[in-house]
C-alpha cells in the first residue's frame, strides 16, 4: 500500500509541477523596442560632458560628429538590464567631406566595448527611452489616472513613524 501512496504522490508532484510551468525550459523576455537612444558625449578638449536624447532615425550633430541611432532595445526591469542600439557615427571634416568613423552596436552595460575611436570626441549608450507597441500600451494602462493618487505599490514602512523608539545618544565633552 505505501509503494501505491508515493507514486500517486509523485505523480501529483509531477503534474502540478507541469501545470505550473517549473518543469518547463525557462523563458526568456522579449527585447522591448524604443523610440528614442540617450547618448552621452564627451569633449576631450574642453571636459564637456553633454547628454542627448535622439529620437531614432534622427540626426543629431555635436562638434564634429554626427550621430544617428536607428534602433535601440532594452529589457524588463524584471530582467537583467541590457541596453543596445545600433548607431552610425559620421565625422564631418573641415574640409567639408564625411567620413563614417562608427557603424554598429553599442551596449550601455559596457560602453568601451564597442566604442566610437575619434581623437576629440567619445560617445557612449546610456539609456533607451519611450517603449512601441504591446509594452508602451501596457505602461500606460497601468499607470495612475490622477497624478496626485498614492502609488498603489508603495513599498514604505507600514510602521507609523510615531511608534518607532528612537533612541538619543548624549556624548560627554572632554
Amino acid at each position: 500500500m505505501t509503494g501505491f501512496r508515493t507514486k500517486a504522490i509523485a505523480c501529483l508532484a509531477i503534474a502540478t509541477s507541469v501545470q505550473a510551468g517549473v518543469c518547463a525550459s525557462p523563458a526568456f523576455a522579449d527585447k522591448i523596442a524604443n523610440k528614442i537612444a540617450v547618448f552621452a558625449f564627451l569633449d576631450k578638449v574642453t571636459a564637456r560632458i553633454s547628454t542627448k536624447a535622439i529620437p531614432l532615425n534622427t540626426t543629431v550633430q555635436f562638434g564634429s560628429l554626427k550621430v544617428t541611432p536607428r534602433a535601440c532595445f532594452s529589457r524588463p526591469a524584471t530582467e537583467q538590464p541590457q541596453t543596445t542600439t545600433f548607431v552610425e557615427v559620421i565625422d564631418q571634416k573641415l574640409d567639408g567631406t564625411s567620413q563614417q568613423i562608427f557603424s554598429g552596436w553599442m551596449l550601455a552595460q559596457s560602453p568601451g566595448l564597442n566604442a566610437v575611436e575619434h581623437p576629440v570626441y567619445d560617445v557612449w549608450l546610456t539609456d533607451c527611452q519611450k517603449p512601441t507597441g504591446a509594452v508602451a500600451a501596457i505602461a500606460k494602462a497601468l499607470a495612475p489616472t490622477d497624478p496626485a493618487a498614492p502609488d498603489s505599490a508603495d513599498l514604505t514602512d507600514p510602521v507609523a513613524p510615531d511608534a518607532v523608539p528612537v533612541k538619543k545618544h548624549r556624548f560627554k565633552r572632554q
